[in-house]
């Protein structure tokens, strides 16, 4: 999103569950975990998070690419993120 958030939304009504705000720069891509009870982002701000799905917590911040992080994405098991 350009609004450097993500929004998670309950797909049944509609409602917007949580909003993940953090990021410096628009997000290029965002994944749920294997469980859904975490997300990851990524964004041209040359980051990745980690955040909780329950409380919009963001839980990690992982830095370490020299350009835009073009997506990020959860192991089958949750327990690596590739970017």
């Amino acid at each position: 999103s350009a609004d450097c958030t993500a929004k998670i939304w309950n797909i049944t009504s509609g409602e917007l569950v949580q909003t993940l705000n953090g990021h410096r720069s628009r997000l290029s891509s965002a994944a749920f975990s294997p469980d859904g009870t975490l997300a990851v982002t990524s964004s041209v701000d040359l980051t990745t998070k980690i955040w909780s799905t329950e409380s919009g917590e963001c839980l990690h911040t992982l830095q370490g690419h020299n350009c835009e992080v073009s997506s990020g994405v959860f192991s089958a098991d949750g327990s690596l993120v590739l970017t």
